[in-house]
């Protein structure tokens, strides 16, 4: 019975497969022809409507040229997205991003080309020189004219066997009808398989060039080390204004009451002795808080015991129940320590505090990935990394060491945020 059963499931695998690939072929077949299908439609054109006479047919090759420009990268967001969808191959688009388009005191507007008018004017300028100085533009347009001759061609296979099958059997010669029939069989043969070289023509020839992977690297390390700085000043910003605030404030007023000690020392010594008292607990106070301080810019048991530690003592410290797992022995370069610390910190804080949690999880563990940190908790849900709070933050922040940052927190929870740092452990 199980011999059956099995011999019962392929032929309705294979049928299911066929159909499906069909549909597959068809699609990939539309995408890779759309540029012919715009120089037929022009060529139509010209002799339906010129004659055939040679000097009118510069105007449908312009209306041809222009059509292909305007569908090089629809076809190929198109491809990528197929791709994707059926093979998870992603293909990085690696097109160049749009700077900031910036209002100068002459009242101008600089798009980092030229100087317009309007703020309209010099996007649309912007826009303009991208699309023809990006190298990404002349790739696709490449992919666009060699797709028809690669994936076109073999995903055409399925649809001109049912074709040559309807052609085949709605005549009545019995050679015609040997055609349908063989068009039946190459259909269906082919079907599974006919749309499967759209995934290595689009990674050959569609992933960004070497150059393009360099221009994009080097655009993200600019971005990475403008917003290092931008961090590093806000930190120093804070620390003066903590420094200014409490132990400084606190340490001018510790200085002006042993300056009326020592004027009440032989006239009232009862007052004098209760402004010691108080000069005392200002002391403790500001060293209190020059410790707090210290301890926010590197906490002493994160530098002197590492990340384990110091992420067991945060766990301890935490409001929530909160449960540590933790790869022993596992030390890394401080900086990364560092940042990996202070997430764990962020995280925590915002489950305690904008989640409702109750209970928290910590799993930080060595892996081919690299140094793989998991925080979950059963809050309500609904975390994302929005722009300028503190987990766009902390994606940036990891980003610096070329890390990321995972979030999957559906409406009503739970929460469980992955940071993964490429690095080698000491």
């Amino acid at each position: 019975m199980e011999r059956e059963g099995t011999r019962t499931r392929q032929p309705l695998s294979w049928a299911a497969s066929a159909a499906v690939g069909f549909v597959r072929s068809c699609v990939v077949l539309v995408v890779s022809m759309l540029v012919p299908a715009v120089w037929a439609a022009a060529a139509g054109l010209w002799m339906w409507w010129w004659g055939g006479n040679p000097w009118p047919a510069i105007a449908p090759v312009v209306w041809a040229c222009v059509g292909t420009l305007a569908l090089v990268r629809p076809i190929c967001r198109m491809t990528r997205f197929l791709v994707a969808k059926w093979t998870g191959t992603v293909i990085p688009p690696g097109y160049r991003q749009a700077g900031p388009v910036m209002r100068m005191s002459t009242g101008y507007w600089w798009n980092g080309f030229s100087y317009e008018r309007t703020s309209r004017d010099a996007r649309r300028d912007q826009r303009m020189r991208l699309w023809w100085s990006d190298p990404a533009t002349w790739r696709d347009l490449r992919f666009a004219l060699i797709a028809p001759f690669t994936m076109g061609l073999v995903a055409a296979v399925p649809p001109a066997g049912v074709v040559a099958a309807v052609v085949g059997f709605g005549h009545p010669a019995p050679s015609m009808r040997l055609i349908g029939a063989l068009g039946v069989v190459v259909a269906i043969a082919a079907a599974p398989y006919a749309w499967r070289p759209v995934r290595p023509v689009a990674v050959r020839f569609l992933r960004p060039s070497p150059a393009m992977a360099l221009a994009d690297r080097v655009d993200e390390l600019t971005a990475q080390r403008a917003d290092t700085t931008v961090a590093q000043a806000a930190e120093i910003r804070r620390i003066e204004r903590d420094l200014h605030d409490g132990a400084q404030a606190r340490m001018v007023a510790l200085g002006m009451s042993l300056a009326t000690v020592e004027k009440l020392m032989e006239t009232d010594p009862d007052r004098a002795k209760a402004l010691l008292r108080e000069a005392r607990a200002g002391a403790t106070a500001s060293l209190a808080e020059l410790r707090d301080l210290v301890r926010g810019i590197s906490p002493p048991l994160l530098t002197e015991r590492g990340l384990v530690d110091a992420v067991r003592a945060l766990a301890l410290d935490s409001p929530l129940e909160t449960a540590v797992s933790v790869d022993l022995g596992l030390r890394l370069d401080p900086p990364i320590e560092s940042a990996l610390y202070f997430g764990v910190a962020e995280l925590l804080t915002n489950a305690a505090k904008h989640a409702r949690a109750t209970r928290a999880g910590i799993s930080i563990a060595r892996t081919d990935a690299g140094i793989v940190v998991d925080v979950a908790d059963d809050g309500t849900g609904g975390a994302g990394a929005r722009a300028g709070g503190g987990l766009d933050g902390l994606r940036r922040r990891l980003a610096t060491f070329d890390g990321t940052l995972e979030i999957t927190s559906p409406a009503g929870g739970p929460t469980h945020v992955r940071m993964v740092v490429p690095c080698e452990s000491l």
